[in-house]
């Protein structure tokens, strides 16, 4: 089936997030007296864990530990005042978006990250009115692994799942584009975890930049 509309994972994927995150944890441990975080490339391997592994990473912690809940806590209050302060797209993701716009293939977003931040994100870079559909964990019973939002983003553009593209840089990401039939694509630019091999997780393909998505959709839906 040729492909009709191409979902994108978020953070890592879409969107390059973690220079805000980032920022806020630098304000944090100021605040605290604590020195500057000093590896940002380091620190970007925790984002696709969510805000408790960051915030645990940035003030050297065990995850687990009960007492980082305040501090998660005020973390993600700071992040809804500064949600797109250094947020952009990946380079080549707004040329993307409009070689997809002119071929009439439709996108949107898929996200693990909940709408009272997602929306804010999408709407500060002038996103929300191209967007086709935003799914977030607020829409949904199962977040991905679990292939519910995919499956709700499909009904929404009334398409086969299997005319649907998946992109993301998490092993969730695929797993849910596999459950939901969608062919997948996994990105290594993004968030990877020390040790991960997006080769692993069973994706139609692996790429290294959106130059070779282009190469892949122009192959597969002549865009």
């Amino acid at each position: 089936m040729r492909i009709q509309a191409v979902l994108f994972d978020m953070d890592g994927t879409l969107l390059d997030t973690a220079k805000d995150f980032y920022a806020i944890l630098q304000g944090m441990r100021a605040e605290r007296g604590l020195a500057a975080l000093t590896d940002e490339i380091k620190f970007r391997q925790y984002v696709s864990r969510g805000a408790q592994a960051m915030v645990a990473y940035a003030f050297a912690s065990p995850a687990d530990n009960p007492e980082l809940e305040s501090l998660r806590a005020e973390f993600l209050a700071r992040y809804e005042l500064q949600h797109a302060k250094f947020t952009a797209p990946f380079p080549g993701v707004l040329e993307l978006l409009q070689r997809l716009e002119r071929a009439d293939i439709r996108w949107g977003v898929a996200t693990n990250k909940p709408l009272r931040f997602a929306q804010p994100i999408m709407d500060s870079l002038s996103l929300s009115a191209r967007s086709a559909v935003l799914l977030c964990p607020d829409h949904v019973e199962k977040s991905k692994p679990a292939p519910d939002m995919l499956l709700a983003a499909c009904e929404q553009l009334q398409l086969d799942p299997r005319e649907v593209m998946y992109v993301g840089d998490d092993q969730r990401d695929i797993d849910a584009g596999r459950a939901a039939n969608m062919r997948t694509v996994a990105v290594r630019y993004g968030y990877i975890a020390a040790g991960d091999n997006p080769s692993n997780w069973g994706a139609d393909a692996v790429i290294d930049n959106i130059a070779e998505l282009e190469s892949l959709l122009e192959a597969q839906c002549g865009c």
